[in-house]
């Protein structure tokens, strides 16, 4: 218990909600804390509202975190406690993760539950009768192989997570090993907190490990991680990745930093067709077909080898068919990497009950102190709309409001006003809108790469900028995933797609990488004042705000003012 010096800074409400008071003093500290075992919902001036619900208790538990330390974190930290019915249900909640199990006899699967009624009312459910077999007695009862990831879904969704202890079979033998120096000659180890992601992972092997997601910052290794599990494993990998350019990086770092031959490592892409001991696949070609109707052709991928490990990368982007195979290959050990499980669909619970729970969630600011990441400003600058724009802008739809108001031709100047400011700096100009996106490559003379631009083309203007003969970059969301783009320090949004806040997470990870001399970035968001826009800007500061970062709002003319006087 630390000493107490000032009023605690929480609120607790009878919904589950909390209010956390921003300006308190120990503000940080309790935030990074409560943000174990609690989501950030609203972040407005000066009180944070979090909310707790069964998935994020779970998540805690899944992490070690236990019900007491929760409890008593609230109590100590609340000015009026915690109501008791909060208490209730926190206990009541916590109490489901671990009542059920799924486990082995022999070659039987079975799911064990602590509590026999529970599991009398469950094989009475209709939704579930099709996934039991044989009653063995009064605790457990006969699971069907197939049954296994569907059956997680649906007791996941009946507010029942069910801990996956059946273990995995050990897929095909793939000796491989990290390497003490790259390939490209420099000395090479896995930092501390990488380590760390491995062992939550592998958990020594025990059945306890091998399916589960690692949550990291954009610009942390993911890559690397992914690789460090993969050597620990020593079997046949399929990697699942959100793009081709993501496809290049992991080979590239593949054959990097492990002893793995060129030969053992596939492409399976729209352009090769490469299955090899480690595959590289993008989500769009396993879920590619003809037509609505028709069978997705490539899925036979999960079944050409024998993997002993799938990795998803940017796990939040799992597309809807993969869900499906997902749950019929739960023998298979699963790698879900991301930098913010957030999704637009709300399928958060089916990543977990799928892939498996989350095993690490390292904080941002805590990479960023020990100097892996750069230190991030970030900045809003609010621009007006012109007065006929505004007269425009208030005769539309809501939706058409949002896009007129991302795409305020005022916001040129403040890009211009910017550049001229951070000179010299690699910059990133990044947007939404392809028409918008165009014109600002023609005002600046910049590259401007979008998805409708061939790979080979991408890749060439993406080494142009790292190497410094091109700068700035305008960049389309393509560049939001799996981008390697170290020393870009400066990244200026434009228009974003609503609220999403996952986006926000990614945009900003092109600038976190680790830069040579003062280790600092800014990432500047140009809204439209009192539109749509702004309305969404706030809900794409959540993430960030959640994890440490704290926006400088500025207007445009400050902005311009500092242009024209420099």
């Amino acid at each position: 218990m630390r000493t107490k010096r000032y009023e605690p800074p929480l609120f607790i409400l009878n919904d589950f909600t909390i209010l956390l008071e921003v300006d308190h003093p120990d503000f940080e500290a309790v935030r990074d804390q409560l943000s174990r075992f609690a989501d950030l919902v609203k972040s407005p001036a000066n009180i944070h509202t979090y909310k707790l619900t069964p998935l994020s208790l779970w998540n805690a538990m899944a992490c070690g975190m236990r019900p007491g330390e929760m409890i008593d974190f609230l109590a100590e930290e609340s000015k009026f406690g915690i109501p008791t019915s909060i208490r209730s249900e926190i206990l009541d909640i916590t109490d489901r993760y671990g009542l059920l199990k799924l486990e082995t006899d022999g070659d039987q699967l079975t799911l064990v539950c602590k509590r026999p009624a529970l599991l009398n009312e469950l094989i009475s459910y209709r939704s579930l009768k099709g996934w039991f077999g044989e009653r063995l007695d009064a605790h457990s009862v006969l699971i069907e192989e197939q049954a296994r990831g569907f059956l997680k879904q649906e007791l996941m969704s009946l507010g029942y997570p069910v801990e996956d202890e059946a273990g995995f079979h050990e897929g095909e033998k793939l000796p491989c090993q990290l390497l003490e120096e790259t390939r490209s000659g420099l000395p090479f180890a896995l930092r501390p907190y990488q380590e760390q992601a491995v062992e939550a992972f592998y958990r020594e092997g025990s059945r306890h490990g091998g399916s589960g997601v690692l949550i990291l910052p954009c610009g942390a290794g993911k890559t690397v991680i992914g690789i460090g599990a993969m050597c620990r494993l020593q079997c046949a990998t399929l990697i699942l990745t959100p793009n081709v350019s993501s496809v290049k990086q992991w080979k590239r770092e593949l054959l990097n930093i492990t002893d793995l031959p060129e030969e053992w490592i596939g492409e399976y892409d729209g352009d090769r067709k490469e299955v090899r001991p480690v595959t590289i696949a993008t989500y769009q070609i396993l879920t590619h077909r003809k037509s609505k109707d028709a069978p997705f052709k490539h899925m036979h991928l999960f079944n050409k080898r024998d993997w002993g490990l799938i990795i998803y990368d940017e796990v939040h982007l799992l597309p809807a068919p993969i869900f499906r195979v997902t749950a019929e290959i739960q023998a298979t050990r699963r790698l879900g990497l991301t930098a913010t499980l957030v999704r637009e669909d709300g399928c958060e619970k089916e990543v977990y009950s799928l892939i498996g729970p989350k095993r690490i969630d390292v904080p941002w600011k805590s990479l960023e102190g020990d100097g892996y990441l750069a230190t991030v400003e970030c900045r809003e600058v609010h621009v007006a709309l012109d007065p006929e724009a505004k007269q425009e802008y208030e005769r539309l739809s809501a939706r058409h409001k949002t896009r007129a108001a991302a795409e305020n031709k005022r916001k040129f100047a403040v890009v211009q006003a910017l550049l001229q400011k951070h000179a010299g700096m690699p910059t990133l100009l990044i947007g939404q809108y392809l028409d918008q996106l165009r014109q600002l490559a023609e005002l600046t003379g910049a590259p401007f790469i979008s998805g409708q631009m061939p790979h080979e083309e991408r890749e060439e203007l993406y080494k142009q900028f790292r190497e410094g003969r091109v700068n700035p970059l305008v960049v389309s969301k393509v560049a939001n995933f799996a981008i390697d783009l170290p020393d870009a320090a400066v990244a200026i949004q434009i228009s974003g797609s609503f609220g999403s806040r996952q986006e926000e997470a990614q945009r900003l990870g092109r600038i976190l990488r680790p830069k040579a001399g003062a280790n600092e970035a800014i990432f500047y968001s140009i809204v439209s004042a009192n539109t749509k826009e702004q309305e969404f800007a706030l809900n794409r500061q959540l993430f960030l705000v959640e994890q440490g970062y704290k926006y400088q709002l500025l207007d445009e003319q400050e902005v311009l003012q500092e242009a024209f006087l420099s």
